[in-house]
């Protein structure tokens, strides 16, 4: 039969198995073939669309046999968005399929024995997330990314944003229509409006708008109109090619240039720039096992990729001493203010954690507990190393994606650290990602 799979062969297939994006896995011929949002136990008819030495993708012309897992989406624009990966299917599976997902790259990746010993879902899989980026296209159009590209697809309501991300994003695109105002047009270099960074909390709303040149504040006007709740309208100026959103000057154009939050009684200021999690709530639970695992009372505490300080706060005030480092000057500098905020006498140091583990490690400095929150791609072998030569007790890893997690711990395991304990928590209902949280401990 393998040599029956061509392009544009049809078979009826049982899909067995689930890929780390919610697509299925279905076999054909003794090879793997992939289904863009087909779900395990499902019969379809799928023609086969790509085949090359390492994989087959098919596409489903006929659900033969639904799952009772299966539900609408209740999106136009879900599978040309890349936003949501899961939202044809219950909460149920999603998180049955995301704790398979981390297990599995403890297993094959990293070579472990561990199982993440439960996933913390969330309590509402709509309207959680406290950040969003609307990106803008000539035309002009207002939406998200398709995955895998810049082309911009249209979204008037996305069921993941709160109400007034979406009405501050028609706001902004209605003002460009008024005033004959176009979007940046990636591929000719011109244009102005590329983006809308908004971020919420409990108590502020506020709005960056990303442009190629200076925006009049009459744009800022405009969206407090629609959006009485504003409490800040920033514009950041940013005339360079790339995917870095908010990369250029930051100037304030209405009210206030921060925004303020409370997480695990830990009151902080974030800057535009800082890094903070885009579900709250499911922070709150995150925080709770990180600091489960850490057992900071009385220790000293260093937080690697600390952002505002969000993390060691939230798990470390009561720490004899708290030390934290990031790349970000801004989130520093929030990291620092929300420590005497909050009376803490911390340590903050802006540089890459690579620089900053080694320099601490120099210094002579010996934490008894370390945590570490990594952007997607991980650590640094440097940064490992320097982490195993400070020798700290306790090592938390918060990982967004877990086959860089298994690799780590995988290195982490032949530095002389055991992984003991891990936690799966869903920051993101109905998209892919899933966050973990690993306890590590000294082998000695």
């Amino acid at each position: 039969m393998e040599n029956e799979l061509k392009k544009n062969a049809i078979f009826e297939c049982t899909v067995d198995g689930a890929t780390s994006q919610g697509a299925g896995v279905c076999r054909v011929g003794g090879r793997a073939v992939f289904v863009p949002r087909a779900l395990p136990g499902e019969t379809w008819r799928v023609r086969i669309v790509k085949v090359t030495k390492t994989a087959v993708f098919g596409r489903g012309e006929a659900l033969l046999t639904p799952s009772p897992h299966r539900r609408d989406p209740g999106c136009p624009a879900f599978g040309k968005c890349g936003g949501c990966d899961m939202l044809h299917m219950d909460y149920e599976l999603e998180k049955q399929l995301k704790l398979d997902r981390v297990n599995d790259a403890l297993r094959r990746i990293g070579g472990l024995d561990l199982r993440a010993e439960r996933i913390l879902g969330a309590d509402s899989t709509e309207g959680y997330r406290n950040k969003a980026i609307y990106n803008f296209a000539p035309g002009p159009v207002c939406g998200f990314y398709r995955a895998r590209s810049h082309e911009v697809i249209p979204a008037e309501r996305c069921l993941l944003q709160p109400e007034c991300f979406d009405r501050a994003a028609a706001a902004l695109l209605g003002w460009m229509k008024e005033n004959d105002v176009p979007a940046y047009d990636e591929a000719a270099g011109r244009g102005l409006i590329r983006h809308l960074f908004l971020r919420r909390t409990s108590s502020h709303f506020a709005a960056c708008i990303v442009a190629a040149g200076v925006v009049d504040k009459s744009a800022a006007d405009a969206l407090i109109r629609a959006c009485p709740e504003l409490t800040g309208v920033l514009l950041c100026v940013d005339r360079e090619p790339g995917n870095v959103v908010l990369n250029g000057d930051i100037r304030l154009l209405r009210g206030a240039d921060t925004v303020e939050e409370t997480i695990c009684g830990a009151r902080l200021t974030l800057s535009p720039l800082a890094f903070f999690q885009v579900n709250t709530a499911q922070a709150e639970r995150l925080y709770t096992v990180a600091g489960e695992y850490a057992q900071p009372a009385g220790k000293t505490v260093l937080d690697l990729y600390c952002g505002a300080g969000s993390i060691g706060l939230a798990v470390a005030r009561d720490a004899a001493r708290l030390i934290g480092s990031d790349i970000v000057p801004a989130a520093i500098e929030n990291a620092r203010a929300n420590a005497h905020r909050n009376g803490v006498d911390a340590r903050y140091i802006c540089g890459d954690a690579r620089d900053v583990a080694a320099a601490l490690a120099a210094e002579g400095l010996r934490p008894d507990v370390i945590i570490t929150d990594p952007p997607r791609k991980g650590m640094d072998e440097a940064v490992l190393a320097a982490m195993a030569d400070m020798a700290p007790e306790r090592i938390v890893y918060v990982s967004c994606d877990p086959a860089t997690l298994a690799r780590d711990l995988k290195r982490l395991a032949e530095l002389g650290y055991k992984a003991e304990r891990c936690t799966a928590v869903d920051m993101f209902p109905r998209c892919a990602h899933i966050e973990s949280c690993v306890l590590l401990t000294h082998g000695d």
